[in-house]
């Protein structure tokens, strides 16, 4: 059991991200839809459940260590090469929100140019990749246990400081920016969304698990267990959809609306949670085209950074709106993939 729960810690960082850290996801797929969005809520946890058992049990099976082999050895040349191609897209892609989201950090907590955070997050992201600090994104990644124990105390505050009732918040809630036309799409959306960006890391680390039975249990914990962090995002939002309903990132203006203090403390760690996924996103997206460690690679990296930083200035709220829904459609391929897979039993 003691393995089971590390794969499912795992499982809970590599799909939480920076964009369920700021809040803006959670408003926009959950929140938005008023009370609909706790059925959306329960339809994503059961999701996220049994594709994380699909996951880990697959990478188990099949002894993955890289993520292509296992989407070939599934899917198929053809279909295989579209799944990777879209694995690219959703890389690039979510890295452009996460430069924009630093921006809106600067800008909603210290009131600075939204050129500043932006500037700041790509130069640290390609110093960190070109000198290859490992120790700094592990350091980074264990911010994620403090980001689970802010959306329980915040969502704790929120309820129990409301200023209205559910009901009275309902119209406010449902006249914020949605991410798709209809909840139980939103919800099916955003766990294609999640999947597509944390699949090829959880197929690898089920990979690093002989026994198929821990591997799935901690892939199916993992994702109830990220299931139930949604749902306290979801109320949380809901409780202060009136004061935070405008801001790009609502779950720093609630730790904000708390106190100052936190305000700054939730700033940093979601800055850090952007820093430790942006790093990873980058250098991902440039081992995919370039043998990492050569001069190419690196000049790569570079370009790569630059045209994502200079995409980030659509805006946070706008790229997630527009990119995140994409991501997500063109991720049910890969889903539908997993779950012929699995009920196929390959690579067994």
């Amino acid at each position: 059991m003691k393995q089971s729960l590390k794969i499912a810690s795992a499982f809970i960082g590599i799909v939480v991200g920076a964009g369920f850290a700021s809040g803006q996801e959670i408003l926009q797929y959950f929140t938005s839809y008023g009370y609909w969005g706790f059925g959306a809520v329960l339809v994503a946890t059961a999701l996220f459940g049994y594709l994380g058992m699909v996951l880990t049990r697959l990478g188990s099976r099949m002894q993955t260590i890289s993520h292509e082999d296992a989407v070939y050895a599934i899917s198929g040349k053809v279909l295989g090469k579209v799944i990777d191609y879209t694995l690219i897209v959703t890389l690039f892609g979510i890295l452009v929100v996460m430069i924009a989201g630093a921006g809106s950090i600067f800008s909603q907590q210290f009131d600075l140019a939204p050129a500043f955070g932006p500037s700041i997050m790509i130069i640290l992201v390609i110093l960190t990749i070109m000198l290859n600090v490992k120790k700094v994104i592990t350091i980074i990644s264990s911010i994620t246990p403090f980001l689970v124990l802010l959306v329980v105390g915040i969502t704790v505050f929120s309820l129990l400081t409301m200023n209205s009732s559910f009901a009275e918040l309902e119209p406010v809630a449902k006249s914020q920016l949605s991410a798709t036309p209809h909840w139980l799409l939103s919800s099916i959306n955003y766990v294609s969304l999640a999947i597509a960006l944390g699949a090829a890391m959880s197929l690898v680390m089920g990979g690093a698990e002989k026994d198929e039975k821990v591997a799935a249990r901690g892939g199916l914990i993992g994702g109830l267990s990220f299931g139930f962090l949604i749902l306290l995002s979801y109320l949380a939002i809901f409780a202060k959809v009136d004061v935070v309903g405008s801001a790009d990132l609502p779950m720093l203006a609630l730790a904000d609306n708390i106190s100052p203090f936190l305000g700054i403390v939730t700033a940093v760690v979601i800055f850090a949670m952007i820093y430790n996924t942006a790093v990873s996103l980058l250098l991902s997206f440039s081992a995919r085209f370039m043998e990492m460690g050569t001069g190419r690679f690196r000049i790569f990296v570079i370009v790569s950074g630059i045209v994502a930083f200079i995409l980030s200035f659509f805006g946070f709220t706008a790229l997630v709106n527009w990119l995140y829904p994409v991501v997500g459609y063109l991720g049910l391929l890969l889903v539908g993939t997993l779950v012929v897979a699995d009920i196929r039993k390959t690579g067994k």
